[in-house]
């Protein structure tokens, strides 16, 4: 075979095999449409709701108070550690009402005194009240009372008195929003001048219970002729 009949066969072989370009081009397009990912939404950022924002300064607000009230109680409470001064507020004037037991009854009328205080042995759930009554001559009449202002859980556990038992009758009970000790001395017998205790006991809600409503009243007959009568606050400064 000659040349040039081979190389017109070899061109006309390869102008067979030409690729159709509109057909590639159409493969190529079905090939992305169906293997291309669908492009994902973009979420555009979400406004903080009105609550949120509330409630964000609202915690805001209280971490500065809750911080403020630490530093205030710490401070009290180093204060105490090192045994110095905590603020407290001012007594009042020895002549001025608030001086003055419960009905303005003074602490101190002529022969007769009497003072109120928690005693020290007291613990977070039980109490004692102990009540000082002192005389510089006999009586013969005397009622004490003894008032414990009934805050949580308060109720009686008990009393005593260092006199004799006997020359007394001895009640308890609730009146007035008060837990009520009575010690009254019975008709013909008599207290001796000097210094002598009523105390009442009771339970109450566990930690330290505040005294300051509490108090006493004392009303006498002298042997001498005459009455008394005294009074005195829990937790007051004379």
């Amino acid at each position: 075979m000659k040349d040039e009949e081979l190389s017109g066969r070899l061109r006309e072989a390869a102008e067979a095999h030409l690729p159709d370009r509109a057909r590639m081009l159409a493969r190529v397009e079905r090939g992305m449409a169906g293997g291309r990912p669908a492009p994902r939404s973009v979420r555009p950022p979400r406004a903080v709701r009105p609550w949120l924002r509330v409630a964000g300064a609202t915690a805001a607000v209280c971490g500065v108070l809750a911080a403020g009230a630490f530093a205030v109680t710490s401070a009290g409470d180093d204060a105490r550690a090192r045994g110095g001064p905590v603020a407290s507020a001012p007594s009042p004037a020895p002549d001025s009402p608030a001086a003055k037991g419960p009905g303005g009854l003074p602490p101190e009328d002529g022969p007769l005194w009497t003072g109120g205080a928690v005693d020290p042995n007291s613990n977070p759930y039980w109490a004692q009240s102990n009540v000082t009554l002192r005389t510089t001559e006999p009586l013969t009449a005397l009622t004490v009372e003894l008032r414990v202002a009934l805050t949580g859980g308060v109720n009686s556990t008990g009393s005593w008195r260092s006199l004799p038992e006997p020359d007394f009758t001895v009640s308890v009970n609730e009146s007035g929003g008060y837990l009520v000790y009575r010690w009254t001395l019975r008709p013909g017998r008599t207290v001796p001048a000097g210094t002598h205790t009523f105390a009442g006991q009771y339970n109450h809600a566990e930690g330290d219970r505040d005294a300051t409503g509490d108090y006493v009243t004392a009303h006498a007959v002298r042997a001498s002729g005459g009455k008394a009568a005294v009074g005195d606050r829990f937790g007051r400064t004379r």
